[in-house]
């Protein structure tokens, strides 16, 4: 793993991938979700944080509307991104789909940021990837 993707979080949890029957631990406490929209190919980011209560989603950013990507009414714009705080519980685990049409799902921490293909170390195509938050 990256050198952005090995720092403990205080809880002990880590974030828990797999896909394809392979399984890959990242030792960290939050990330951002980032990918494009496959129809409007517009930028879309989410922020997550891992709890021991599941995947919390603290922020959501577009970097545009389009088809099924418009923002809430609470979203205010900020340096070209429409920004807002979901008000949601913490999840279980968050299935990630690949249609191939707009580039892959993307996990950054620490200003840096990897596909998912370079995470797994090989491509993942159309297979569907399950995050979650794990023991380390």
């Amino acid at each position: 793993m990256a050198a952005a993707f090995a720092h403990r979080n205080g809880a002990g949890l880590s974030l828990c991938l797999a896909s394809a029957g392979v399984l890959k631990t990242l030792s960290i406490a939050a990330f951002t979700l980032a990918w494009t929209h496959s129809v409007e190919k517009i930028e879309w980011q989410e922020d997550w944080r891992v709890t021991p209560a599941g995947l919390e989603l603290m922020q959501a950013r577009v970097k545009g509307s389009g088809a099924g990507m418009e923002p809430p009414p609470e979203a205010r714009l900020v340096d070209g991104w429409f920004q807002w705080q979901p008000r949601r519980p913490p999840i279980p685990e968050l299935l990630l789909g690949n249609s191939g049409a707009a580039g892959e799902w993307r996990l950054c921490g620490a200003g840096q940021c990897r596909t998912l293909s370079e995470i797994f170390g090989h491509p993942i195509g159309a297979n569907a990837t399950i995050m979650r938050a794990c023991e380390p």
